[in-house]
């Protein structure tokens, strides 16, 4: 995905929509952590904690454009920071990091993800969300767009490669300019990271050399767009066209989101997509030494992927509508090795989710409300009782065939209106195309 920033929201419709199928929502999780500044990444250290990257807020030093050259500046700060979560209590053990945000601390790039390694040595993916053409012109020396080493004892860390000026040098998608990376994995000696900005997967060892793009993720054409009126909030008017302006098809970014690799040692990808973020429209892709495939299809705005250790593989959707409709309600899908969907959960608190762990306990870790400063928090999913969802033709017939029956024989009983008591803040968005969440 190659930047552009976008004011717009983002909201609710589980997988099970794109089917024809509704999903239980039957999981009931806890809060373990609150009051996070734009909550990314979390894994378990070897020290049985959770951590947590934070990627701040900015802060009122230099700024850089946005990726569109539109909206309002990006501005940075050394608010970014990793916490500790550790017998319900949370602890910043890593703070000064570099953040990059817009004036209200939301679009933050920042910390955006946090692993260990087979010894606990612990290593951050920092984003940068913006065209790396500006970052060391405007801003200076910062480790924005890399992945660094922390010494948590010490609040100090040290450069192990640097994702955005790989970008600069080599734009392996040939798209405009853009860095963002979101998402990592620990593959041995090897770092693979996603970068949502230049639309491509990389890897680098350990200690930093070989540096390299593995797979590049091409553009989607989308039919039939469906934009948001015109008249709608946004830091980036111009992507929003008239009616009488409305193209029949849009090319848009691919925006990969994540990294985890399979079972079967294939890297699993997944797709936020570009604005306008049409629902149905995010994939799951597999990267083997042939090539690059799609696994499954059908979400919407998947920003992170787990394996179990049962094979399964759990898809985590940042909203369950298009973005700029306003709710931010997300999911947590599982997919079994046969390809059954089943929505762990959907909404009931699950608002804008950023990443998911699978913890020693094999408990769902989830960070909550990750597109906010102040509100992130972390869920802890303590029950998985759900509905499967149908996969096949016959299923979604056979689904449809029952929900009828369950109209006619209750379109005679009064209808219950329901009415939200929730807010909706308008946040900044993506597409090579932008930072989200």
């Amino acid at each position: 995905m190659k930047l552009k920033q976008l004011t717009i929201t983002f909201l609710t419709f589980c997988v099970a929509v794109f089917s024809g199928t509704k999903a239980a929502q039957a999981a009931s999780f806890s809060v373990i952590a609150d009051g996070l500044n734009n909550a990314g990444g979390l894994s378990f250290g070897s020290d049985g904690s959770l951590y947590v990257t934070e990627a701040g807020i900015g802060g009122n030093g230099a700024c850089v454009p946005p990726p569109s050259g539109q909206g309002d500046s990006l501005c940075y700060g050394t608010s970014g920071a990793v916490t500790k979560v550790e017998n319900g209590k949370t602890k910043r053990v890593l703070t000064g990091l570099p953040s990059l945000a817009l004036p209200d601390g939301t679009g933050a790039a920042g910390p955006r993800d946090i692993q260990f390694d087979a010894t606990g040595k612990p290593y951050i993916l920092v984003g940068y969300a913006a065209n790396p053409t500006f970052r060391d012109r405007n801003l200076g020396k910062t480790d924005l767009g890399k992945i660094i080493a922390p010494n948590l004892s010490t609040n100090s860390w040290t450069n192990v490669a640097d994702l955005a000026n790989y970008e600069l040098a080599n734009n392996p998608d040939g798209s405009d300019l853009s860095s963002n990376p979101l998402g990592f994995l620990i593959d041995g000696n090897n770092l693979v990271a996603v970068d949502a900005g230049a639309n491509d997967l990389l890897s680098v060892k350990t200690d930093g050399r070989n540096l390299q793009a593995i797979a590049v993720f091409p553009q989607d054409i989308l039919t039939n767009p469906v934009f948001p009126p015109a008249d709608t909030p946004s830091n980036e008017p111009a992507q929003v066209p008239s009616s009488s302006e409305t193209p029949r098809s849009l090319p848009i970014q691919s925006v990969p989101s994540s990294v985890a690799k399979g079972p079967d040692g294939a890297y699993y990808v997944s797709q936020f997509t570009g604005f306008p973020f049409p629902e149905g429209g995010a994939k799951i892709y597999r990267v083997d030494s042939n090539g690059t495939t799609v696994y499954a299809d059908g979400f919407t705005q998947l920003t992170d992927l787990a394996f179990d250790t049962a094979g399964n593989l759990y898809a985590l959707q940042y909203a369950n509508q298009s973005a700029w409709k306003g709710n931010l309600d997300g999911s947590v899908i599982k997919i079994a090795a046969d390809g059954t969907r089943t929505t762990i959960l959907s909404g009931n608190g699950l608002e804008s989710p950023s990443a998911l762990t699978i913890g020693p306990d094999s408990a769902i870790y989830i960070t909550n409300r990750g597109d906010r400063p102040g509100q992130g928090q972390v869920l802890k999913i303590e029950n998985t009782k759900s509905i499967p969802e149908p996969t096949s033709a016959l299923g979604i017939l056979t689904f449809g065939a029952l929900s009828l029956n369950w109209v006619q024989k209750n379109k005679r009983k009064p209808q219950q209106k329901v009415l939200s008591n929730k807010s909706f803040q308008l946040m900044p968005e993506p597409q090579k195309d932008s930072h989200f969440y």
